[in-house]
């Protein structure tokens, strides 16, 4: 495999926001995909869960598709935009309206082989 490929993998609408992902992306960004799984096995934070799936599900695609062994990947890019926002209401007190916005968000990574 040439070093300028990637190996990709898509997760959509994650009933996350997009900001509270971006936090834990910023974890992982850069790390071999072994010590990215293991920072996301113990994080707390909610996201952490998709975002562990997303990856070994692109290292699976790797080691299926490409032969590439796990140990040799490393999170090359990740990130994640906005997805659609469900818009639910609520009414206050006095006649008013109050909007509840539910968010979720499109996670992408980009996984490559560290070069020997």
């Amino acid at each position: 495999m040439d070093s300028t490929d990637n190996i990709h993998a898509f997760m959509r609408h994650v009933s996350t926001s997009a900001q509270k992902v971006r936090l834990v992306l910023g974890l992982v960004r850069g790390r071999k995909v072994n010590d990215a799984l293991n920072i996301l096995k113990y994080t707390p934070n909610g996201a952490a869960q998709p975002v562990g799936k997303l990856i070994s599900s692109a290292a699976a695609n790797a080691e299926e598709n490409f032969g590439i062994s796990r140990d040799d990947l490393y999170v090359y890019r990740i990130f994640a935009d906005e997805g659609p926002t469900r818009k639910w209401r609520h009414f206050g007190a006095r006649g008013r309206f109050k909007p509840l916005l539910r968010r979720s968000s499109h996670i992408s990574v980009i996984l490559r082989e560290k070069a020997a």
